[in-house]
This record gives structure tokens, C-alpha cells and sequence, in this order.
């Protein structure tokens, strides 16, 4: 009893006094700044403008399925800012696409572009040195969301600090001069934009202009000027050759095959010359910004204030059908519930989620695998995206194809309701997106972007995704439509016997919060 209670003050006192060695920097003088006004004086602001006044009141919507495509629609938005470049990333990676990006961002500001980018401190433990090197440079600010205190190793900071650490940004926009943003599932890294040699994530971007454009600028806002924001510099300096590191990385991965892959898909899209030069044929339609509030990070946010609770309100009770993607999807009591009660008034709901062999983190499978029975049993189908080894080119041309390409990981995050409305952005049908990380996504009100998403249950899954189902004796099977005659496997597909066993003991743990 004694000794139990001297471990526990122990580890109290040890919590404390990291918390004193390792505070929080003071955000006392930290400048807020906000969204520059005149983004319709530019270039790309003027032909915007004019389109938006024959479609009042919309939006402009181009979805960017594959990962070249989506990288090379960031890059040449960055350089054909006037005025400003606001980014908010959850993770940031110093590869071949991420360096590329950075260095696009640089290059705006050396021409007198301001720049604001807010990147999660959990996604960017590589970049400290070249982040506070862009910091210093005129016209770039950089700013670390919920930062960790020790900077290396990073990971220590949870051991004293979890509760506060354990939220996290997931939010993902790209917004210049005020007149265009893209929102999505993707973070900037190799493996989001189909190419390196981590698996390849399957995911969805879209590119809007219009009337939601001044949204996204004011949550960015929002964010920016939080209690959760601290400028790089309260953190970590620059060594004295920190451009001369930035140079270096950019240059030794100029050399890759992959650059020479890039570069020509830079120079082979034509997205944003078309759309500025008005020959983009975008979709103009109705578009809600849903996001949380970020005090949501410091656990102070109201049931009002949580993305969940507005995204339900928005898109309203399913009368017909649900299509949902989601890479990961574990939901819980409440999402039970709900498909429940759909489910009952005659709803058809499927689900697209990663297959054990295609996800990147197990223990969410887990959570996952111990809610699939019930999920059959409410009638509603499951589909499990297969790993492939090689991804299939797909050009952006083909918007019905909302996997893209054939990856070995799906990332996407996406549902449609009724053939109606689609929501596209980051929030996983989860509980760690519902509760502990922040969100953003837009519900666009395109019949052609649902109906897209329909053919892709349709027509698309049953070759590319294992097919989970009830046998007559409601034992779990997963079918291969692949394999001669649909076979059916017993023992989930592509699992190893430690990992089975590991799914049956992660699902007895009480861990599906932090999931």
C-alpha cells in the first residue's frame, strides 16, 4: 500500500518538476496578424472575381485525386501568388516533395509574397533547423502549433506532458492571396504525393475559389493568432549554416529520379494557368467550412464548438444512402448508434476502410476490428482496401476515380450523403478526431461528386478491397473477388498470427479514446 503511494508521489514529483525545466515559452509580445484584404487587386484575384459574379454566393470546386497532380496544383499556386501564402499543415516531412514546397514558399517571399505557415510540432521533428531558418528570412513567419518543449527527443515531452501533447492539429489548407485554397486529406510528404519509398497514401484533395475561400483565410486566422500557436523562434534558432543546410538537403534531392518525375509534372499541369486564364472548368456549387475551434486543443472546447457536432447538424439524417471512406474508422458507442438508427429507416450504408495489410497503424485496427461484427449485422457493407505494391497512373482528368490510383494505403477521408452532398477533408471517423484533434473539411452540395463516390462503391471496390461478411453461421469472412469464384478467407487477409493476436489483446484494452 506504502510503496504504491511513494511511486505515485514519486512520479508526481518527477511530472512537475519536468514541467518546470521544460515550461512553455511566454507568448507575452507575440504579434497577431490576419488576412491580407486586396487578394481580387491580383492577377488570379481579378479573373476569380469576375467569375464569381455570375455564380453568387458559390464556390468553384476541382478535385485533385492524384498526389502529382495535387502536389504540382500547391506549387504553382505558390508561385503565382501576389500577396500572400497561408499554410496550415499537420505534417511536414524534409523529402523530396516537402523541400520542394518549402522552397516554393521561400522563393514567394523573396519576392514580397508574405507567408504564414503553422505546422503541427508533432509532424515536423525534422524541420527545426530549416523551419527557423525560414523564420528569420523577410516576409516568412513560422509558427508551431502545441510545441513540445524538449525538442529532441521529441517523443520525451509526452512522458510529463501527455494530456496537453496528446491533441494535436490535423488540419490542412493552402490558401493564397485570399482568392484560392485547397483543403484535403493530404499532409506534404513523399508517400501523400506518390512517390519515395514509404507506402503510398491513396487520398483526396479539393481545389475552391469563391465564396469559401474567405472562410478558410479567417480560420486560418483563428488558429494563427491562438493560444496554441508559438513562433519558431520561442523554440529553436538557426545554427549559423542553416541556409547552407537548406541549400545542401534541397540540392542532393534535386538529384533523385523522383525530382526529374516532379518537375515534369510541374510543368505538364495546367490547372492554375487555366484558372487564370478562366478556361478551368470548375463545378459552382453550394460549400460549408466546417472546422473546430482550436481552444479545443487546450480541452476547453463546447459540444457547439466540436467539427463532430457540426458536421452531423450540417449534413443532416441520411434518407437514402451513406458512402463513407475513412482510413481509419472506429465508431465508437455513438457512431453505433446513429448507424443504428439509419440503418433501421432503410438506409444503405457502405464503408471503405484500410484492410489490416494496408494500414499504417495497427493498433487503430484494433479498434476497429472489434466493432466489425456488429457492424455486419446492422446490414451494412465493408469493403477493406487491399496493399498493392505498385500505384496506377491516373490522370486528373478523371474525377470518378476517387481512389486514384491502386496505393497501398488509403488516407482519404471523404462520405456522401443521399447523392447529394460530399464532405471532403481531414476528420477519420474516429474518436481521436472527434475528441482530441482538431478538423477542418468542406460539405460541398455536388450531386456529380456524390454520385462519383457512388459508382466508386459500385463499380470500383470489389476488385480493389476485400469484401468483409457474415457466413451462415455468422462466422467472419472476407471475400477476393479477384480469386476464382469470390473466395472466401476465414483468418483476416494479409495478417500475421502476431498481429491477430495483437488486434484480440488492443481490443480488450481500455484505449479506444485515444484511438
Amino acid at each position: 500500500m506504502y510503496r504504491v503511494l511513494y511511486i505515485l508521489l514519486f512520479i508526481t514529483l518527477v511530472i512537475v518538476v519536468c514541467r518546470l525545466l521544460w515550461p512553455l515559452p511566454s507568448l507575452n509580445g507575440r504579434v497577431s496578424s490576419y488576412v491580407l484584404p486586396n487578394g481580387f487587386q491580383t492577377e488570379l484575384g481579378k479573373v476569380i472575381e469576375n467569375e464569381m459574379k455570375k455564380w453568387p454566393g458559390k464556390t468553384g470546386i476541382e478535385p485533385l485525386v492524384t498526389g502529382e497532380h495535387a502536389f504540382a496544383t500547391r506549387i504553382l499556386l505558390a508561385q503565382q501568388a501576389q500577396l500572400s501564402i497561408d499554410a496550415q499543415y499537420y505534417i511536414w516531412h524534409n523529402d523530396l516533395t516537402g523541400m520542394l514546397l518549402l522552397d516554393a514558399l521561400k522563393a514567394a517571399a523573396e519576392r514580397g509574397v508574405r507567408v504564414r505557415l503553422l505546422v503541427d510540432d508533432n509532424g515536423t521533428s525534422s524541420l527545426d533547423q530549416e523551419l527557423a531558418y525560414l523564420n528569420n528570412l523577410p516576409n516568412f513567419e513560422v509558427r508551431s502549433y502545441n510545441p513540445f518543449t524538449i525538442r529532441s527527443p521529441r517523443l520525451f515531452g509526452y512522458v510529463f506532458d501527455f494530456f496537453r501533447l496528446n491533441h494535436r492539429m490535423h488540419n490542412k489548407t493552402f490558401t493564397i492571396d485570399n482568392v484560392a485554397t485547397v483543403i484535403g486529406g493530404r499532409n506534404v510528404g513523399d508517400e501523400y504525393f506518390g512517390t519515395g519509398t514509404q507506402p503510398l497514401f491513396i487520398d483526396l484533395d479539393v481545389l475552391g475559389v469563391g465564396a469559401i475561400v474567405k472562410n478558410v483565410s479567417s480560420d486560418f486566422d483563428r488558429y494563427w493568432n491562438s493560444q496554441s500557436a508559438y513562433p519558431v523562434h520561442l523554440l529553436t534558432q538557426p545554427k549559423d549554416d542553416a541556409s547552407e543546410i537548406f541549400d545542401k538537403r534541397l540540392r542532393k534531392l534535386k538529384t533523385s529520379d523522383e525530382f526529374d518525375q516532379y518537375a515534369e509534372a510541374i510543368q505538364r499541369s495546367q490547372i492554375v494557368k487555366k484558372l487564370a486564364q478562366n478556361e478551368l472548368s470548375l463545378e459552382w456549387v453550394n460549400v460549408q467550412l466546417i472546422s473546430d475551434d482550436p481552444v479545443k486543443t487546450l480541452g476547453e472546447a463546447s459540444g457547439e464548438q466540436l467539427m463532430v457536432n457540426q458536421l452531423s447538424q450540417i449534413l443532416g439524417q441520411p434518407s437514402v444512402g451513406l458512402d463513407l471512406v475513412s482510413p481509419y474508422f472506429v465508431p465508437g458507442k455513438k457512431g453505433m448508434e446513429f448507424f443504428k438508427n439509419i440503418s433501421a429507416k432503410g438506409v444503405k450504408i457502405r464503408v471503405l476502410t484500410n484492410s489490416i495489410e494496408a494500414t499504417d497503424v495497427v493498433v487503430v485496427h484494433s479498434g476497429y476490428a472489434k466493432y466489425r461484427e456488429k457492424i455486419l449485422k446492422l446490414g451494412i457493407q465493408l469493403f477493406e482496401l487491399k496493399a498493392q505494391a505498385e500505384p496506377e497512373k491516373h490522370t486528373h482528368k478523371d474525377k470518378n476515380k476517387f481512389i486514384g490510383s491502386s496505393g497501398s494505403s488509403l488516407h482519404a477521408k471523404t462520405f456522401a450523403v443521399d447523392d447529394k452532398r460530399i464532405f471532403i477533408g481531414s476528420f477519420n471517423f474516429d474518436p481521436r478526431s472527434a475528441l482530441l484533434n482538431t478538423e477542418l473539411g468542406f460539405v460541398i452540395e455536388s450531386s456529380e461528386l456524390a454520385q462519383a463516390m457512388n459508382n466508386l462503391f459500385d463499380k470500383k471496390l470489389s476488385e480493389a478491397s476485400y469484401i468483409s461478411k457474415l457466413d451462415k453461421n455468422g462466422n467472419l469472412i472476407w471475400l477476393d473477388h479477384t480469386v476464382e469464384g469470390g473466395e472466401g478467407y476465414q483468418i483476416e487477409p494479409g495478417s500475421t498470427l502476431l498481429e491477430r493476436i495483437a488486434l484480440k489483446v488492443l481490443g480488450w484494452l481500455p484505449i479506444e479514446w485515444l484511438l
